[in-house]
Formats: C-alpha cells, structure tokens, sequence
C-alpha cells in the first residue's frame, strides 16, 4: 500500500504564494514521475505540473513562470511552489506517484492523493 498526504493548501489574496508539499509513504522502492494536478467543479482536471526521475520538469501553460516543480528523493515528497497566484488558480490540488507495476517491467502504477483546497481571492 502506498499513500500521498497533500499539505499546505489554504486561502491567499491575488498575487500572494503558497507551497505545496505531498509524501508518499508506505510500500516504496522507487518513485519515477511525480506531479501536481488541479480540479474545479465545471472544469476537467488538468495537469499543472510533473518531475521526472531524473528532474525534468513539464509545466502546464497557464502556470508557466509562475509555479516550480521540485522533489526530494530522500523524503519521498514533491513540492510546488506557487507565486503570484490568480483567481483562475483556485482549484483542489491532487499529487500523483507514479510506481513500479509488479506484474511489468513496461508499466508504472500510478497513485492519487486526496487533495488539498487552494482558494485565491481578491
């Protein structure tokens, strides 16, 4: 079993930051990708940013410039640093996992947390 615990959501003003963090805990050997999905109701959820094994990042264009993507191996944990925050970026932010399947060589499993609120206002 593994679990993802999203921290530090909460309420901010435009133009303000938060930092996110997410630790993957439980049954770990390894983690390959890693990253940071958002979702509004009306609104399908979408990618905000991934990390790959080797630190590559892939950021979402609306978030582009503004947000980071980091990781620490070490603590299981992927971070996303979010400065001057806009109204749009209010959503629940999920983090995900990406793990080996047991049963492939080919394939990764990928794990969900429950999300944290992040709320933007003005």
């Amino acid at each position: 079993q593994v679990q993802l615990v999203e921290s530090g959501g909460g309420l901010v003003q435009a133009g303000g930051s938060l930092r996110l963090s997410c630790e993957a805990s439980g049954s770990i050997s390894s983690i390959s990708a890693m990253g940071w999905y958002r979702q509004t109701p009306g609104k399908q959820r979408e990618l905000v940013a991934d990390i790959d094994g080797d630190g590559s990042t892939n950021y979402a264009r609306p978030v582009k410039g503004r947000f980071t993507i980091s990781r620490d191996n070490a603590k299981n944990t992927v971070y996303l640093q979010m400065n001057s925050l806009k109204f749009e970026d209010t959503a629940v932010y999920y983090c995900t996992a990406d793990l080996p399947n047991p049963h492939s060589d080919l394939a990764r499993l990928r794990y969900w947390g429950q999300g944290t609120q992040v709320t933007v206002s003005s």
